[in-house]
């Protein structure tokens, strides 16, 4: 475990680039594992809050930390300047408050943001004071755990902000909370909506906007490995070149996430060809299972390579955060990511090994996919059956034997468009940004 710890575990990696109330999941989930000593999780977590608002939640901790029922002096003063800073700044906001709760009020509120502060001026005393407070109101509600809260007032904010900083402080809160509540499909619009923002903003320098795009992937992976259509959505992220590229430059290790999406996801087939060529000019910067397994398979075609590494990748996905997410199903526990990895992942060595060999021996096939003989013999027969391979058995020879296929002239012209038709797309996109790059200056 420890040689797992120093080797995989990309927390210390992954952490720096996520606000420390995303870190909470992860410390949450290695504790479950006790993949760490209780006390080592307990004092991170500490050193975490004591930068936050949630005071009590700290005190707990440091009672079950140190055995005691006493709090800290410093913890008991920390908690009444808490309670009055949250007094104080929900006296603030109390007009604005009060008007967003007023739903006859709400109405008067237009798509025109000048329209809406002048009104709010004239009609309500409200102005760009208490706007602010507001902010201030649902930051520190935020840093008290009531992501709710947060989440609630930081739309409204930004319905009424014409401060294009501010209001993008206040989306990537909005993207936290939405996280924390676990509320995948509004964390989803959110996410690309700031990817917007992120995307056409100008920013002080590219490395601001390089570092945004990176924070954007981090706290993306929360919401691409429990939405629905998430393993989709991080490839059609992570495989655009301005954020591949800075997976190359600057986070190599969610090369991880990447390369896993494109083992479970087998309409993605095509663009998997396309990454094959950025994990070779990664293997000397990053070296993960995940990634090394797709090189066996389809770099070196190391079979028996590809079979160790299988066990590593299963090791990872079960101790991974963002990948090893169990479900409970009366008595049992299963992950289910880690069962579609691995089919995949068999899929791929067979498919492979199939397109070198006419006639292979069953027992071979079934060392090679970490199998015993009878449950290759099925699995390689409910493929069949499924039309997924074009083969039969001969159980006398114990050997499966290929039948020649011919490329398919159509699916080829197929391909060879939508290859042209990206490569174009890429080519435009180009063209524009330099031609709006060009205009403003």
């Amino acid at each position: 475990m420890d040689e797992f710890k120093e080797n995989y575990d990309l927390t210390p990696r992954v952490a720096p680039n996520l606000d420390r109330h995303l870190v909470f999941p992860i410390l949450e989930f290695l504790q479950e594992l006790q993949l760490y000593p209780d006390e080592q999780i307990l004092k991170f977590k500490i050193e975490l809050l004591n930068k936050t608002n949630m005071v009590d939640y700290a005190m707990d901790i440091h009672k079950s930390l140190y055995h005691t029922e006493d709090a800290p002096q410093d913890m008991v003063e920390r908690r009444a300047e808490v309670v009055a800073r949250l007094k104080s700044l929900e006296e603030a906001a109390a007009p604005l408050v009060a008007f967003l709760l007023n739903p006859s009020a709400v109405q008067e509120l237009r798509a025109d943001k000048q329209y809406n502060l002048q009104m709010l001026k004239e009609r309500y005393q409200i102005g760009p004071d208490q706007i602010e407070a507001l902010y201030q109101y649902a930051k520190f509600q935020f840093e008290c755990g009531n992501y709710s809260g947060a989440a609630d007032y930081l739309y409204q904010y930004r319905t009424l902000c014409s401060n294009l900083e501010r209001s993008l402080s206040a989306l990537w809160g909005k993207l936290a909370s939405e996280i924390l509540m676990q509320n995948w499909d509004i964390a989803f619009e959110e996410l690309n909506r700031l990817k917007e923002i992120i995307d056409t903003k100008s920013f002080a320098s590219p490395l601001n906007q390089v570092q945004n795009r990176i924070w954007l992937m981090h706290w993306g992976l929360y919401i691409f490995f429990n939405h629905d259509n998430g393993r989709t959505q991080i490839i059609e992220l992570f495989n655009q070149d301005k954020y591949l590229n800075a997976i190359q430059t600057s986070a190599p290790h969610l090369l991880r996430y990447l390369a896993t999406a494109f083992i479970v996801n087998k309409r993605r087939r095509p663009q998997l060809k396309e990454f094959i060529k950025v994990i070779q000019q990664e293997h000397y910067s990053y070296k993960d299972p995940i990634i090394e397994f797709l090189a066996c398979v389809f770099v070196n075609y190391d079979f028996d390579g590809a079979q160790k590494k299988m066990k590593e990748c299963e090791e990872v996905i079960v101790n991974d955060p963002f990948l090893g997410k169990r479900v409970e199903d009366g008595n049992f526990s299963t992950i289910p990511l880690r069962d579609e990895f691995l089919e995949n992942a068999r899929l791929f060595i067979f498919e492979t090994y199939c397109k070198i060999h006419q006639r292979i021996d069953m027992g071979v096939l079934a060392e090679k996919l970490n199998l015993n003989y009878e449950e290759a013999e099925r699995w390689i027969v409910n493929l069949i059956r499924t039309s997924k391979l074009d083969a039969k058995i001969d159980s006398e020879s114990g050997t499966v034997i290929m039948e020649p296929t011919q490329p398919n002239v159509h699916e080829q012209l197929i391909n060879h468009t939508k290859g042209l038709s990206g490569r174009t797309y890429k080519l435009v996109n180009q063209l524009l940004e330099h031609t709006q790059a060009q205009a403003t200056r």
